[in-house]
């Protein structure tokens, strides 16, 4: 496999890969949706920042060490499970408190300069403490990179387009909320929105925390 058709065929998967439905999708849709497209692109750049993050580690073999340590992937297993149980119970406790739905219970003594880095933060860490993308990284790269490619360069390459396609989701994700945002900023809406998503991380850090398979 040539460098050109490597690209071509990491494109394809790391397609089909971003548009499948997760977490990243969820933190993103509910945030767009709820709280600012600026607020949604930033959490999105955040998460794409994470993929480059991954990518970098495993080109690395540093990457491998999730693959190989068990104690490695249980810390990292349930750091990321905990803080996505996190966020998920903020989002319920603002449904239920009937908070206003343009300001996110974290966020409501932050300053403005500081939201939108707490943005970033939060989509960085959603993706930098899901120890399977590392793992995935590990066993999914080395399939696309060229024989006798350098492969540092060529995996970092890779892990851009694939953090690309998740900026370019993202932007048609927030995007497609514009049209209704005056609906979905509506109390009732939000709260209901803050509960769903708040319920979809939960159950996915308690996923994460009590699945010890790979």
């Amino acid at each position: 496999m040539g460098p050109f058709e490597a690209i071509l065929a990491f494109t394809l998967a790391a397609t089909l890969l971003t548009l499948t439905p997760g977490i990243d999708t969820a933190l993103v849709l509910r945030t767009a949706a709820v709280e600012n497209a600026r607020s949604a692109m930033l959490a999105g750049l955040g998460i794409s920042t994470g993929v480059l993050v991954w990518g970098f580690l495993a080109a690395m073999g540093l990457g491998a060490v999730l693959a190989v340590s068990e104690t490695a992937y249980n810390l990292v297993r349930i750091a990321g499970a905990v803080y996505l149980i996190y966020l998920g119970g903020l989002l319920i406790r603002n449904a239920v408190r009937k908070q206003p739905p343009d300001t996110a219970p974290w966020d409501r003594s932050a300053a403005p300069a500081l939201s939108g880095r707490r943005w970033f933060a939060r989509g960085a860490l959603t993706n930098l403490l899901n120890p399977k993308v590392g793992v995935f990284y590990v066993s999914f790269l080395p399939q696309f990179i060229p024989a006798g490619g350098n492969v540092l360069l060529f995996s970092i390459l890779l892990a851009a387009i694939h953090a690309g396609l998740g900026v370019l989701w993202f932007a048609f994700i927030t995007l497609a909320t514009r049209p209704a945002a005056g609906f979905l900023r509506r109390t009732a809406v939000a709260r209901t929105l803050d509960g769903i998503t708040g319920g979809v991380l939960i159950a996915f850090g308690l996923r994460i925390a009590f699945t010890g398979s790979r």
